[in-house]
């Protein structure tokens, strides 16, 4: 068998699908091997260069692989769908991979290392129970307007539910329902509040960390997504690529020498560029008490533009300059509204 140059993978959860070729672009095998058997094929194989989709598994499977002496490299999943034939199955996603891999301009994910993965994974369990505590709190707002009871909005009311359930009358199994519904409320309290404090704690020893929440508007979670997603940033080649990816840049859609901009692409992170938007909106909302050059920038564009556009700008400065405090290993300068050495 011929030694393959580039070689795709398929990841799948029990069986993986592999496409070899050679430097020509020429098939050299086909292989569906288990996840064991992919470990010792690739063990044994002569170096060459693995690419798989960014997806469950895939930075795992990099960092493993790597340790063989492969050079692998990630692609997103969007990249690798254009290049499909005709019907669609393992091994011709497979060979898509092969044919992405190939082109010359095409951008690869870099791997995460652990301690961004488990940090990544410890941020979307807290999002989750947040989620899951708005939903309860809605939960029990809801049962009890059936009843004719109006909380106050917000958690506020559902704090003190035990004390306002005894100046009502309602029925002893609705109440049996809306205490448990409180405990459970009370447990996602206790859990967010202790993946807050050791989320404080790591983000307290992490240099990257505490350089982020120096920027006007930043707090401790959003700096501590954005060091675990941006890594070292150099897989970016400007600020702007990085606003790019979390999907703040305008969507282009240019003809006929005509340029035609829209809203922003939303593409990429959904978190992340949520969170920029609600750093950019807490920043707007003591305007009066900040200076400097990133305050006057915000007031005049608000003379002209909406506040919702003007949050979306200023999310996307937000984001250039955590690139540009991370690339260049640079502080915030609160007076060039930049980072400076």
């Amino acid at each position: 068998m011929d030694h393959a140059t580039l070689v795709g993978i398929d990841l799948g959860k029990h069986s993986f699908h592999v496409h070899g070729q050679d430097s020509n672009g020429k098939a050299v095998f086909r292989k569906k091997l288990g996840r064991k058997q992919l470990i010792e094929f690739f063990a044994t194989y002569a170096t060459c260069t693995v690419v798989m989709e960014a997806c469950a598994g895939s930075h795992y499977m990099a960092r493993k692989l790597a340790t063989f002496g492969h050079e692998v490299k990630l692609i997103s999943p969007q990249f690798v769908r254009p290049f499909v034939k005709s019907n669609k199955n393992d091994f011709i996603d497979a060979e898509a991979i092969c044919e992405a891999a190939s082109r010359p301009a095409m951008r690869f994910v870099t791997p995460k290392t652990e301690s961004q993965q488990t940090l990544s994974v410890l941020h979307r369990v807290r999002e989750s129970m947040v989620r899951d505590r708005t939903r309860t709190i809605n939960q029990m707002h809801g049962f009890l307007l059936e009843f004719g009871v109006s909380l106050p909005v917000g958690k506020t009311g559902v704090v003190r539910l035990p004390e306002l359930l005894s100046f009502h009358s309602l029925p002893p199994r609705l109440v049996a329902i809306l205490e448990r519904l409180h405990e459970h409320f009370k447990y996602l309290q206790q859990q967010i509040g202790e993946i807050d404090r050791e989320l404080a704690r790591q983000l307290a020893a992490d240099d990257i960390g505490q350089r982020l929440m120096s920027i006007p508007g930043i707090g401790p979670i959003t700096a501590s997504v954005l060091a675990s997603e941006m890594g070292d940033g150099k897989q970016f080649r400007c600020s702007r690529d990085f606003a790019a990816s979390l999907g703040l840049v305008p969507r282009q859609y240019s003809t006929g020498g005509r340029s035609n901009l829209l809203g922003i692409s939303r593409r990429g992170d959904k978190n992340i560029r949520s969170l920029l938007v609600q750093c950019a909106r807490a920043y707007m909302r003591c305007l009066e008490k900040r200076n400097g050059h990133l305050a006057d920038w915000t007031r005049t564009l608000l003379t002209r533009c909406h506040s919702n556009v003007v949050a979306c700008a200023l999310a996307n400065k937000l984001a250039r300059t955590a690139w540009a405090i991370v690339a260049r290993h640079t502080t915030f300068d609160p007076g060039l509204a930049t980072a400076t050495a």
